[in-house]
């Protein structure tokens, strides 16, 4: 199957040892994490009780996937997005607009549990139920 970028949420889940998630997301190939989901969760890391360990697991979890970086490309999307969501009255937190114009320059599905990412037109989600 084709790749798919992952959400701060279902990242988070298969850190966590989600196995009904791990085998979906794994199932596609490869996985792709948008540049805002690392800082995400490395602050996640800085942020825990188990600083040292989550770094590293965090970290080798990153280095396994393939990191997205923005561009002007995906920028220029950011705020398509952006004035799309405010002309609408949906704003959605400011990183996840940059991983929907990543998913959307990229042209590569999102997994997210997040609701709200059903407001942009022209991002593909998939589902994992």
């Amino acid at each position: 199957m084709n790749g798919l970028i992952l959400d701060t949420n279902i990242a988070i889940d298969i850190l966590n040892g989600k196995q009904d998630i791990i085998k979906k997301c794994f199932s596609y190939y490869p996985i792709y994490l948008p540049i805002v989901v690392c800082g995400e969760l490395l602050f996640g890391a800085l942020n825990s009780s188990k600083v040292e360990q989550n770094i590293k697991k965090y970290q080798n979890f990153i280095d396994d996937c393939t990191v997205l970086n923005t561009t002007t490309t995906v920028a220029v999307e950011y705020a398509n997005i952006r004035k799309e969501l405010k002309k609408i009255g949906r704003p959605i937190p400011e990183n996840d607009i940059w991983i929907a114009a990543l998913c959307i320059s990229y042209q590569i599905p999102l997994v997210t549990r997040d609701k709200h990412f059903v407001n942009i037109k022209k991002l593909q989600l998939i589902a994992l139920d």
